[in-house]
C-alpha cells in the first residue's frame, strides 16, 4: 500500500490533457474512474489524502465503524468482486472498510491515473476552449473536457471556534482528521466534545482505557443499538448467492438498503402491537428500528410515540436519572437527525469513570493551557477529542475556487444555499457534475447504492454526448429552479426542518438554512433520473 501510494505522487505536471478530471479517490472517485476507462476516455483524480477510501481513509478513530451492514456496504458492479470478497462483521470496522478500498484500488489497476497527496485549489471553465482548467496544491496545471468532483459528503472536518483553543497544551484530535499511528488513552483524563455519530462511537471505547472521560453535550441524540457481531459464513453465502435480488431490492427502495419497512400506522396500531414491533426491531437493531411504522417521518404523533419508547430504553439503561433524562432528546423528531448506531453507548454512563456535561445549561467558555472552562466550572484533561462533525455536503466542494462560464463563483451563487438539477449539475458550469452532491439522496442513503446510480447515469450521459456529437451539457436554469424548489418541498412534507440538524447546515454558524439532500427515497430519485434521460436528457441544455 505504502510504496503504491508514494509511486503515484510524481512531479507536478503542467500543460497535461485529459478527457476528465476526477477531485477524490474515495469510493465514489474510483469507480467513476473505472467507468471512464470503459469509455475509452483518458482520467485523472486527485486525492488530498495519501491514499484512497475517502471517508475511511480520514476516519480512522477508535471504535469508527459503518451504520450499513457489510454485505449491503459495498459495490455491485462486478460479480467476481462481490464474490470474492469476505466480510468479517455484520456492521463493517474502518479497518476493514479500508482495505476493501485498498483491494479494490489493486484489483482494477487504478493506482496509474490517481495522484495522492495533492489537493485542487482551483478549478475555471474557460469557454473558448470548453475546458476546464484545473490548477493543485502541488503546482499542477492540467485542462479536461469534464470535471466531476467526487468530495465526498462529510470530508470537511469541522473544529468549533472555541476561545483559546490553541493554548491547550495536551493532545487535541479531531474524530475526522485521526491520525494514522495509534492513540493510546491508557490512564489519561480526555474531554469529548460532542455526541453525534462519531462521539457515540468513539465514548465507549475511550471509556475502556481512559482514567477520566468527560462527555461535553449540546444536544443529545437518538441512537440505536447497532448489535454487531461476526458475520456468519452461512448468512455471507445466502447473499452472494441471491446478491442480484437483494441488490434490486435496494435501489428500489427508500433508504438503499434491504431492511423491511413497515407502512402501517403507528397512531392506528394498538398499544400491544406498536411495543412488539418496536421491541422486534430494537432487539434486531441498525436502520430497519425506523421503518418501524410509514408515519414515523411525517406525523409529529406517531414519531413521538416511538421516540418515547427509545427514551424509556434509555431510563432502564442509564442508572442515574439525572443522566438519563440529559440523554434523553426531547427537542427534535426521532429521525430528523443522522441516525446513529451504537455499542454499548447508554451503558458507558453506568461507568464511574464517565461523567457528562451538559454544555447547554453551561456552555464551554473557552479552552485553557491544561483543559476546559464552562460556565459552572473548570475541568482539567489531557487529551480533548473534537467529535464536532463536518460542514457537510457543500464543505469541501466550496473549499475549492470554482468559477463557471462568465466566470461566475460557485461560492457567490451557492451563497443563500446549494442550487442544482437532480444534484448532479449547476447552471452557469457546463460539463461538471457532482457525485452525491447536495439535491441527491446522498446521506439520506447506503452511499453505495448512490454512488453506483450517480457515476452509472453520468457514463450514460456521457455516452450520449459522444453518440450524438454534443461537446458541452449543463442544467438549464428552469430545471434547476424546478428541481431546487422539489427538494424544498418534499422535505417540508416530512418532519426533517423540525431539527437543526447537519442536513439543514444548522450545526455551521452562517450556512444559508435550506435542506441539502434530496429526501423522496433512492427508488424514486433513479426512475427520475432515469427518465430525464431516456428523454434526451430533459431539463440540460446541450450544445456542440
Amino acid at each position: 500500500m505504502a510504496e503504491a501510494s508514494i509511486d503515484s505522487v510524481t512531479a507536478s505536471e503542467t500543460g497535461a490533457s485529459f478527457d476528465a478530471v476526477v477531485i477524490g479517490a474515495g469510493f465514489s472517485g474510483m469507480y467513476m474512474l473505472h467507468r471512464l476507462r470503459g469509455l475509452g476516455l483518458t482520467a485523472r483524480v486527485y486525492e488530498a489524502g495519501d491514499g484512497v477510501g475517502g471517508t475511511w481513509y480520514w476516519n480512522r478513530y477508535p471504535g469508527a465503524r459503518c451504520d450499513v451492514e457489510s454485505v449491503e456496504y459495498c459495490y455491485s458492479f462486478s460479480e467476481e468482486l462481490r464474490q470474492e470478497w469476505d466480510w468479517t462483521e455484520r456492521y463493517p470496522s474502518q479497518p476493514e472498510i479500508l482495505r476493501y478500498a485498498e483491494h479494490v484500488a489493486d484489483r482494477f489497476e487504478l493506482r496509474r491515473d490517481l495522484r495522492f497527496r495533492t489537493r485542487v485549489t482551483r478549478a475555471a471553465y474557460d469557454e473558448a476552449a470548453s475546458r476546464w482548467r484545473v490548477e493543485t496544491d502541488r503546482g499542477d496545471r492540467v485542462t479536461a473536457r469534464f470535471l466531476i468532483t467526487a468530495v465526498g459528503c462529510l470530508s470537511d472536518a469541522r473544529v468549533p471556534g472555541i476561545p483559546g483553543a490553541g493554548s491547550f497544551r495536551g493532545e487535541s484530535f479531531h474524530t475526522g482528521r485521526w491520525p494514522h499511528e495509534e492513540v493510546d488513552f491508557t490512564g489519561k483524563r480526555v474531554a469529548v466534545i460532542g455526541t453525534g455519530s462519531s462521539g457515540i462511537q468513539i465514548i465507549p471505547v475511550i471509556a475502556e482505557r481512559a482514567a477520566q472521560v468527560t462527555v461535553f453535550q449540546r444536544t443529545p441524540n437518538f441512537t440505536i443499538p447497532a448489535w454487531n457481531r461476526p458475520l456468519q459464513p452461512e448468512y455471507a453465502r445466502w447473499v452472494k448467492e441471491n446478491y442480484a435480488e437483494i441488490r434490486s431490492t435496494m435501489r428500489d427502495s427508500l433508504f438503499g438498503i434491504a431492511a423491511s419497512f413497515n407502512t402501517g400506522s403507528a397512531l392506528e396500531a394498538s398499544e400491544q402491537e406498536r411495543l412488539a414491533e418496536l421491541e422486534a426491531r430494537w432487539a434486531h437493531g441498525g436502520p430497519g428500528f425506523l421503518g418501524a411504522f410509514g408515519d414515523t417521518a411525517v406525523d409529529p404523533r406517531a414519531n413521538e410515540l416511538v421516540a418515547e419508547f427509545v427514551r424509556d430504553k434509555i431510563r432502564r439503561t442509564v442508572a442515574d436519572p439525572r443522566v438519563a433524562e440529559l440523554l434523553s432528546p426531547r427537542d427534535h423528531p426521532i429521525g430528523t437527525k443522522r441516525p446513529c448506531f451504537d455499542t454499548d453507548y447508554y451503558a458507558t454512563f453506568n461507568r464511574p469513570n464517565v461523567r457528562l456535561v451538559d454544555v447547554r445549561a453551561t456552555p464551554i467558555e473557552e479552552i485553557t493551557q491544561t483543559g476546559l472552562r464552562t460556565a459552572g466550572a473548570a475541568y482539567e484533561v489531557d487529551t480533548i477529542v473534537y467529535a464536532t462533525g463536518y460542514d457537510a455536503l457543500t464543505g469541501a466542494l466550496l473549499a475549492i475556487d470554482v468559477t463557471g462560464a462568465g466566470g461566475a463563483s460557485l461560492r457567490a451563487k451557492w451563497a443563500a444555499g446549494p442550487r442544482t438539477y437532480l444534484g448532479l449539475m449547476t447552471a452557469g458550469f457546463p460539463n461538471l457534475f457532482t457525485i452525491t452532491g447536495p439535491g441527491s439522496p446522498s446521506v439520506l442513503s447506503n452511499m453505495f447504492v448512490s454512488i453506483e446510480q450517480h457515476v452509472d447515469w453520468i457514463a450514460g450521459c456521457l455516452r450520449h454526448l459522444a453518440e450524438t456529437g454534443a461537446a458541452v451539457i449543463e442544467a438549464g436554469p428552469g430545471a434547476e429552479d424546478a428541481w431546487t424548489r422539489h427538494v424544498g418541498d418534499v422535505a417540508a412534507q416530512t418532519l426533517f426542518p423540525l431539527a437543526d440538524s447537519w442536513y439543514l447546515g444548522a450545526n455551521v454558524p452562517g450556512k444559508p438554512r435550506v435542506f441539502l439532500p434530496y429526501p423522496g427515497g433512492v427508488g424514486a430519485y433513479r426512475v427520475i433520473c432515469d427518465e430525464v434521460a431516456a428523454k434526451g436528457y430533459e431539463g440540460f441544455v446541450l450544445s456542440p
